[in-house]
């Protein structure tokens, strides 16, 4: 009886493990394997895999935050920046934390014609390292890539551009004037403009583009919400700028460099 039971484990072990790996996508088994899988693992795995990966870009692509660089030219970047930081903490809902930011920055003289100045003299990228490599090797496996921020698209479309990321990859706010170039508010209608937009987004996609397997990477707790709300397969925190001890513990992989990524993903000469 013990041999028989040992024979029978031998010959099902690989059954199972050809299984897991030709399983179809959502079925009861895959998701018993995934619940075992350690996350760590499991997240490393789907990086060779996965359809589409979702980047967060303020303290993840790029080490600053842009609304709080707009803050600076308008003389209260330490204001904006604690507003920023509530947001981020998951503390306080994100379109009331970006309207009153917004509406501060109006009040010490943001119009359309100084906005745009601050632009050019502050939206130069301060790449955090190894993101443009993580970038570009994304791409050669054939994975598309998206930027995802509760940031201004006149601050984004410039880092878009210099990773080769297609205008129309990216889901960002945009600041309303009017038609004497004073602040009026901003687009309401943009799924980033309110909590659970990054989840949203990412629903969006599923739908219009079939994806099965999305990941998104980010520092913040609406970068996490696409994992905990939506449809993300996996969730890794990125602590290279600001490690926020909520993102820390729900990630599915918590990273403080982008070399740990560059080191899991395919090298140019394996693709």
């Amino acid at each position: 009886m013990r041999r028989s039971r040992s024979c029978l484990v031998a010959l099902t072990a690989p059954v199972a493990l050809l299984w897991h790996l030709w399983m179809p996508e959502g079925s009861p088994l895959a998701f018993f394997f995934e619940s075992k899988e350690d996350p760590v693992e499991r997240t490393k795995r789907l990086l060779k895999e996965t359809d589409a990966v979702f980047f967060d870009v303020d303290s993840t692509v790029v080490t600053t935050e842009g609304i709080d660089l707009i803050g600076k030219c308008f003389g209260i970047m330490k204001e904006i920046s604690e507003l920023t930081h509530k947001a981020m903490n998951g503390n306080v809902k994100f379109q009331d934390a970006m309207a009153e930011r917004l509406q501060l920055m109006a009040d010490h003289g943001m119009t359309k014609e100084k906005l745009e100045k601050c632009v050019k003299t502050e939206g130069v990228p301060k790449w955090s390292p190894g993101i443009k490599e993580v970038v570009q090797m994304l791409h050669k496996q054939g994975t598309d890539v998206y930027l995802v921020s509760g940031g201004f698209q006149n601050m984004i479309k410039p880092i878009a551009l210099e990773l080769h990321i297609p205008q129309k990859m990216i889901y960002a706010n945009e600041i309303l004037f009017d038609e004497q170039g004073n602040y009026a508010g901003f687009d309401r209608k943009a799924p980033t403009s309110a909590s659970g937009g990054k989840p949203k987004v990412l629903r969006l996609m599923k739908r219009r583009k079939g994806y099965k397997k999305m990941i998104m990477i980010g520092d913040g707790a609406t970068d996490l919400d696409a994992r905990l709300e939506g449809p993300a397969k996996a969730f890794i925190g990125y602590g290279g700028v600001s490690v926020r001890e909520k993102v820390k513990k729900n990630a599915d992989w918590f990273i403080t460099s982008f070399q740990e990524v560059l080191d899991v993903l395919p090298k140019g000469t394996d693709l």
